[in-house]
C-alpha cells in the first residue's frame, strides 16, 4: 500500500564521501563490465543482477556485508509512524549516506514475510526457475545467501510481473531478540514503526523462450537501512510495518518510466481488493 508519494529529488553525497556506493566491478584485463555491485564503507555488501537484462533477478549477499547503517539521530522519529516521506528530516538524514543522484521517495506500508532461500515461498527456486531454469554450470538455483522478505507482487501487463523484496542488511539470526520482541509488543498495541531502506528497480527477461513460463520479471528490492528488528517484528507478529523507500531512479536495470509506474501499480492492486475483483 502506497501511503504518500514524493517528488524526486537529488541527494546523496560525492563518491569518496558516500557510505553507500553503487558500482561495477573493475576487470584486470579487457572484456565487458564486471558484477554489479553495491558497496557499504567501500566493501562489497551485495552482488546485483548483471548488466544485460537477460540474465536471472539477483541479490546476493556477500562475505563482507556485516553492519547496518542506522542513524541514532532519528531513531525516536522512527519509531513511531510517518504521515509523509519528509516528516522529521529523515529523508535528509538518510540521503547523506548514499551516492549522490535522483531518488523518489516512496511511503509504504507492508507486511513482510519471511522467507528462506530454498524454502517455502523462495522465489529464486520457485518463479525465476519457473522462467530460467536452473543454472546450466551448478544445476541449482541461483542462491541469495540471506534470508529475505517478500512483501508484495503483481502483475504488470501480459508480459511481465513485478516482485518486492526487503533484503536486509545482516540476516535476521543476528537480530537482538529482546529488541524484536519489544517492537512485537509496540505493534500488538496499535503503533506502525517505520523502517527505511535504499531501493532499485531491475527488469530482466531471459533472451530465448525456452521455459513454460516466460515473462518479464521486475524486481524490486529494498535494500535495508534501518529496521532490522522491525520488519522481524512484524513478520513474526503478522503486522504491519511502514518502509520509507528512497528508489536510486538511474542504479536499477530499468527505464525511468518503469519507475514512474511503481507506485500506480501498487494503488491499481488495493482498487481492485476493494471492489473484489
Amino acid at each position: 500500500m502506497v501511503i504518500k508519494l514524493g517528488e524526486p529529488r537529488r541527494l546523496g553525497a560525492s563518491a569518496p564521501e558516500a557510505r553507500l556506493r553503487f558500482e561495477a566491478e573493475r576487470r584486470e584485463t579487457g572484456g565487458g563490465p564486471g558484477r554489479r555491485l553495491l558497496l557499504v564503507d567501500g566493501e562489497p555488501a551485495f552482488e546485483l543482477s548483471f548488466w544485460c537484462g537477460t540474465c536471472p533477478f539477483l541479490f546476493r549477499r556477500l562475505e563482507t556485508a556485516r553492519q547496518t547503517l542506522s542513524l541514532d539521530s532519528v531513531q525516536e522519529r522512527l519509531t513511531g509512524t510517518l504521515a509523509d516521506p519528509g516528516d522529521g528530516g529523515v529523508i535528509e538524514a538518510f540521503g547523506a549516506l548514499l551516492p549522490e543522484g535522483e531518488y523518489l521517495p516512496v511511503l509504504l506500508r507492508v507486511e513482510p514475510r519471511l522467507v528462506v532461500p530454498g524454502q517455502e515461498g523462495d522465489y529464486f527456486s520457485g518463479e525465476q526457475v519457473a522462467t530460467w531454469g536452473l543454472d546450466q554450470f551448478w544445476g541449482l538455483p541461483e542462491y541469495p545467501y540471506t534470508p529475505y522478505y517478500r512483501t508484495f507482487e503483481t502483475t504488470v501487463d501480459a508480459s511481465a510481473h513485478l516482485y518486492e523484496f526487503v533484503v536486509p542488511m545482516v540476516p535476521p539470526t543476528w537480530n537482538a531478540s529482546e529488541r524484536v520482541e519489544e517492537y512485537v509488543e509496540l505493534m500488538g498495541r496499535g503503533t506502525v514503526p517505520t523502517a527505511v531502506a535504499v531501493s532499485t528497480l531491475d527488469v530482466c527477461e531471459p533472451a530465448t523462450g525456452v521455459q513454460t513460463d516466460h515473462y518479464q520479471h521486475w524486481g524490486l528490492t529494498h535494500f535495508l537501512l534501518d529496521g532490522h528488528h522491525k520488519l522481524e517484528a512484524a513478520a513474526t507478529a503478522g503486522r504491519p510495518v511502514q518502509l520509507l523507500s528512497l528508489l536510486a531512479l538511474s542504479e536499477g536495470l530499468a527505464e525511468s518510466a518503469d519507475c514512474a509506474r511503481l507506485p500506480a501499480l501498487r494503488t491499481q492492486l488495493r482498487s481492485a481488493r476493494a471492489s473484489g475483483a
